[in-house]
């Protein structure tokens, strides 16, 4: 289907590795927000219930205060910020919970540990600014790109890390695809229809990589 065989050249293959890197960090920082969502639910803290983001700037106050050894729901509901002011009662009772050392000491490594992703994906600590930070090397290895990605960035709900993504999947050759359906479904994004006892089962034509 491909022709030749899809064989990127070496800067799409590193900004291949550095995006897909960047979206691990994403997906284990998401995994981590959850474990502190569920520690607390284990506490009995009904933050998640109140706040649509826990890790808001409110929601960070409240947690910081709790590893701090605040327990007292009124005080920790007093640090809401914002629109969040709004719903104090509510936070209060959120906060009516049986939190323990035991909670506060896995709260404290968990909310260290996604500090350390935020800061591997968007900056360096101060102590270490002379490092280069993962979004500013692919900056770097996207601007041979920059008209491409500003092409891509065009479309609604492309942003420009996304086209890097895109640039970075499928490279910038498009004389490998035949067809925009070839790309399709060389991405495994093509409908397939199979049939089985005279019932239809749309499938995809393939897993690419999400």
């Amino acid at each position: 289907m491909l022709r030749p065989s899809f064989v990127p050249p070496p800067p799409i293959r590193e900004l291949r590795d550095l995006t897909r890197y960047r979206c691990d960090l994403v997906v284990a920082r998401t995994a981590e927000k959850q474990r502190v969502e569920k520690l607390l639910e284990d506490a009995q803290i009904k933050l998640s219930g109140v706040a649509s983001d826990i890790f808001g700037v409110s929601g960070r106050a409240m947690m910081a205060a709790i590893v701090a050894g605040e327990r007292d729901p009124a005080r920790l509901a007093d640090l809401a910020r914002g629109v969040m002011r709004r719903k104090t009662d509510r936070l209060q009772e959120a906060f009516v919970g049986r939190v323990t050392e035991h909670h506060v000491y896995l709260l404290t490594k968990m909310l260290a540990r996604v500090d350390q992703i935020d800061a591997d994906i968007d900056r360096t600590d101060e102590a270490e600014a002379f490092l280069t930070d993962l979004d500013t090397r692919i900056e770097e290895q996207i601007s041979p790109f920059r008209s491409l990605v500003d092409r891509l960035d065009q479309i609604p709900g492309i942003a420009p890390v996304a086209a890097a993504v895109i640039i970075a999947e499928i490279g910038t050759d498009m004389t490998r695809f035949p067809t925009a359906g070839h790309l399709c479904s060389w991405a495994g994004f093509a409908p397939l229809a199979r049939e089985s006892a005279k019932r239809s089962k749309p499938r995809s034509t393939g897993r690419g990589d999400r």
